[in-house]
């Protein structure tokens, strides 16, 4: 039995705060999907590494611009299938329902080493 969009959205909105607030077990949970989504990029790149095999040998008996696309193309999917795929971006749900951008911890350098080691000892005597 399919879900409501109601219940849909509510359900949305319970695994981004749990992502929020546990990162390592929603990582953990997201596991599968993300090796299925890798999975499927292996067989998309070795799809196109063997259809740029196939240019190549066509570029031989044809014109030299054909096999180097072919090429291209190997390359190209190559790249692809290494790859990893990108992590979606998670927001934050607050008390009252609304949305906002999770920390990104790329941001943590653009503040100083004393910033940082203020906010850790703060953070030290607030938590026996």
């Amino acid at each position: 039995m399919p879900l409501s969009d109601h219940e849909q959205k509510m359900l949305e909105q319970m695994e981004q705060a749990l992502a929020a607030e546990d990162p390592k077990f929603a990582s953990q949970m997201q596991g599968s999907s993300l090796a299925s989504l890798q999975r499927r990029r292996w067989v998309i790149g070795a799809v196109g590494v063997v259809a740029g095999l196939g240019l190549v040998l066509v570029g031989v008996n044809t014109t030299m611009w054909v096999g180097a696309i072919g090429f291209a193309v190997m390359v190209a999917s190559a790249v692809f299938a290494a790859t990893p795929p990108r992590k979606a971006r998670l927001a934050v749900v607050r008390a009252d329902g609304t949305q906002g951008r999770a920390k990104d911890s790329r941001r943590k350098g653009s503040r100083s080493f004393m910033d940082r080691l203020d906010e850790r000892w703060e953070r030290r005597e607030n938590n026996p």
